[in-house]
C-alpha cells in the first residue's frame, strides 16, 4: 500500500478522494466498477496505491449490475463509482434493480461544487438535485459536506450492509471536497448491530414446531446467508423446503427435503396452504414469485383462511417485511441464521427434556406431538409434488432445455446469469439444479433488461476459477451487447448463450391474448456469432434442432477459452 499521505507518483494528494479510497479499503474493497470522466478523476488517482482495481464497462448501467453479480458471488458488497450527471442517471436503472432484491451496492458521486446547488448555470453534467433524486429511489443517498464526512459514510454504509436488510446507498462529494484537502483519518470499522432475538419469541416458535404435524418452509433472499441452518433446520423438522428465486440453491436442490425454487408451482401452494406450521424466511412473498398464486392457508392476497388453524411464524432482519402479503402469528425480527441456531438450541433441549420425561413413562413413549401427528416423511411428501410438477411446468421448454444443457457441458456448480427473458424465468429458475445459493444471477423482482451479461461480467471477476455461463433471449441481449467487449479485454471465458426467438415473444402472446393485431415485437437481429468475433471472442450458431448434440460441447470449449463466446441458439426465427 503507498504511503497515506502521497499517491503512487510520490506527490500529495491528501484529499477527499484519498479519504473514500482508503476506507474502501480498509473494509476489504478490492474492485470497483465504473467509468473515469472528468469529475471523477481524484477517485481514480487513489485507486491503484490501495491495491483496488477498476473494472471499466461500456456503459453504467452495466457497472451496476456487473457490481451486483460480483456481490452475489463473492458476497462483498458491489462497489460503483460514476462521474457527474449522465454517468450517475445511467447507473440509476441498476441500483434501483439493486433496492428491489435487496442487495447491497455503494455507488460514489461527484456533485456541483458546495454552494452551488441549485445554482442552474450550465456547468458540465449540472443536475438538479442528484442526491435528492436517488434518495427517494434507494436506501438511501446523501451529499457530504467534507472528507471526513464522505468517510464516515462509506463506513456507515458498510455498517449497514452487514446489519440489517441490506440495499444500494449513494454518497455523493461535492467537487471541492473531492479535490480538498483531507484532514482526518480512516474512520475504524463501525460494528453492525443486528436486532436481538426475543427469548419469549424462540419459545414460542419452538413450542409451534415441536409439535408440527405438518410443517412446511419458505426460504427467500433473506436467507442466502444462511444456508447450512436452514438446512440443519429443515431436517430436524423433516420440513420440506421451497425456496423463491432469490433464495434458490439456500438447500441444495438434489437434497430430500428440497422442492426447489418452485413457489410459484400450484401444487408447492398447495402443500403450503396445507401445512398446520408454516415457517417464512427472509421472504416478502412477493407477486413477482407467486405468479398470482398464494403461499400458506389464504383466500385471497393478504386474507388468512378462517377457517384454517395454521400458525405462520415469521422471521426477517427487517420489521416491514414481516406482514408483506401473509399475516404472520409469530414474528421473529431478527437475522435468520441466528434466529434458527436459537431456536434448534431450544428445540433440542425440549427434546432432551421429553425424552428424559419419557423414561418415567410406564408405556416408554418418547414419540413429539409432531411425529403422533405425522402421516408422511418430509421426504416422501416432496417426492409426491414432484411427482405431479408435469402440470406445473414444462420441463422441456427450450429455456429448461438450454439450462441442463449448459450444466451438463459446465459442471454442477456453474454459475448462471439469467435476465428478464422467458428462457431464465420459464427455465433457468425451474431447471437448473442449484446446490449452492450463488448459482443463479437473476433478479425476479424488478425484472431489468440487459441484466445478464455485466452480472456474469462481475461473477467471474468474482472467482475467475468457477464455471460462469450467461443464458438469455435475444432482446435482453441487445440491452448490454457493448459489454462483450469488457469480457473481451479481461479476458474472460464467459460462454453466451442466447436464445433467439426473434424479438419480444412473450410481449406478442400477451398481445394476442389481449386480441391485439401484434407489432413492435418482432425485432431485427444482428448475426451474434459473428458479432461476438468482432468484439474479440469466439462465436457459433447452433440450431435448436442440434442443441442436444452441440450444445454441452460447445459451452465446455468456451470455458476453456480465455476470450468469451458468443453463442447464438436459433429457435423458433
Amino acid at each position: 500500500m503507498a504511503d497515506d499521505n502521497k499517491d503512487i507518483a510520490g506527490e500529495e494528494f491528501r484529499n477527499g478522494g484519498r479519504a473514500i479510497v482508503a476506507t474502501l479499503a480498509a473494509h476489504g474493497v478490492d474492485t470497483i466498477f465504473g467509468i473515469p470522466g472528468t469529475h471523477n478523476l481524484e477517485f481514480y488517482r487513489h485507486l491503484n496505491g490501495f491495491g483496488i482495481r477498476a473494472i471499466t464497462p461500456r456503459h453504467e448501467q452495466g457497472a451496476g449490475y456487473g457490481a451486483d453479480g460480483y456481490f452475489l458471488v463473492s458476497g462483498k458488497p458491489g462497489v460503483v463509482i460514476t462521474t457527474s450527471g449522465p454517468g450517475l442517471t445511467n447507473v440509476i436503472t441498476a441500483a434501483a434493480t439493486a433496492y428491489a432484491e435487496s442487495r447491497p451496492m455503494l455507488i460514489l458521486s461527484p456533485g456541483v461544487p458546495t454552494g452551488m446547488e441549485r445554482a442552474d448555470v450550465g456547468m458540465l453534467h449540472e443536475t438538479k438535485d442528484s442526491s435528492g433524486a436517488l434518495n427517494r429511489l434507494l436506501v438511501s443517498s446523501q451529499r457530504t459536506r467534507t472528507a471526513e464526512g464522505a468517510a464516515q459514510a462509506v463506513a456507515e454504509a458498510f455498517a449497514m450492509f452487514s446489519s440489517s436488510r441490506p440495499g444500494p446507498v449513494h454518497i455523493e462529494v461535492p467537487l471541492d471536497v473531492l479535490e480538498g484537502v483531507w484532514n482526518g483519518s480512516v474512520p475504524t470499522q463501525i460494528p453492525g448491530r443486528r436486532p436481538g432475538l426475543d427469548a419469549h419469541v424462540i419459545s414460542r416458535a419452538a413450542e409451534a414446531v415441536g409439535s408440527a404435524a405438518r410443517p412446511f418452509i419458505v426460504a427467500g433472499g433473506g436467507a442466502r446467508r444462511a444456508s447450512a441452518e436452514v438446512r440443519a433446520f429443515a431436517e430436524l423438522l423433516d420440513a420440506p423446503v421451497a425456496t423463491t428465486a432469490n433464495g434458490k440453491g439456500i438447500v441444495s436442490e438434489d437434497h430430500p427435503l428440497s422442492l426447489g425454487s418452485n413457489v410459484r408451482f400450484p401444487s408447492v401452494q398447495a402443500e403450503s396452504a396445507a401445512a398446520d406450521v408454516l415457517i417464512v424466511l427472509g421472504s416478502e412473498l412477493a407477486d413477482s414469485d407467486l405468479w398470482g398464486g398464494l403461499i400458506g392457508a389464504q383466500t385471497s392476497a393478504g386474507i388468512r383462511d378462517e377457517n384454517s388453524e395454521q400458525i405462520v411464524i415469521r422471521c426477517d432482519i427487517d420489521p416491514d417485511q414481516l406482514g408483506k402479503n401473509l399475516g404472520g402469528d409469530i414474528l421473529a425480527c431478527a437475522d435468520v441464521g441466528e434466529f434458527l441456531t436459537a431456536l434448534r438450541t431450544e428445540l433440542k433441549q425440549d427434546m432432551a427434556t421429553a425424552t428424559s420425561a419419557g423414561s418415567d413413562d410406564p408405556n416408554g413413549s418418547t414419540t413429539s406431538a409432531r411425529e403422533q401427528g405425522a402421516t408422511r416423511s418430509g421426504a416422501k411428501r416432496v417426492a409426491d409434488i414432484r411427482g405431479s410438477w408435469g402440470s406445473d411446468f414444462d420441463f422441456e421448454s427450450i429455456g429448461a432445455r438450454v439450462t441442463r444443457l449448459v450444466e451438463q457441458g459446465a459442471g454442477s456448480n456453474v454459475v448462471v446469469a439469467g435476465d428478464s427473458s422467458q428462457v431464465t424465468y420459464d427455465g433457468s429458475v425451474h431447471a437448473l439444479n442449484a446446490s449452492t445459493p450463488d448459482q443463479l444471477l437473476y433478479m425476479p423482482g424488478f425484472a431489468t433488461l440487459g441484466y445478464g451479461i455485466p452480472a456474469a461480467i462481475g461473477a467471474k471477476l468474482a472467482d475467475n476459477a468457477r464455471p460462469v455461463t450467461c443464458i438469455l433471449g435475444d432482446g435482453a441481449a441487445m440491452f448490454s451487447i457493448q459489454e462483450l467487449m469488457t469480457a473481451s479485454e479481461l479476458g474472460l471465458g464467459i460462454p453466451f448463450v442466447i436464445v433467439d426467438n426473434g424479438g419480444y415473444a412473450e410481449i406478442e402472446a400477451q398481445m394476442v391474448d389481449r386480441s391485439m393485431e401484434p407489432f413492435a415485437v418482432k425485432l431485427a437481429r444482428p448475426d451474434f456469432a459473428a458479432l461476438g468475433q468482432s468484439m474479440g471472442g469466439a462465436g457459433i450458431t447452433i440450431a435448436e434442432a442440434d442443441i442436444d448434440e452441440q450444445l454441452p460441447a460447445a459451452v465446455a470449449e468456451a470455458l476453456a477459452r480465455t476470450v468469451p463466446t458468443t453463442i447464438h441458439i436459433t429457435a423458433g426465427c
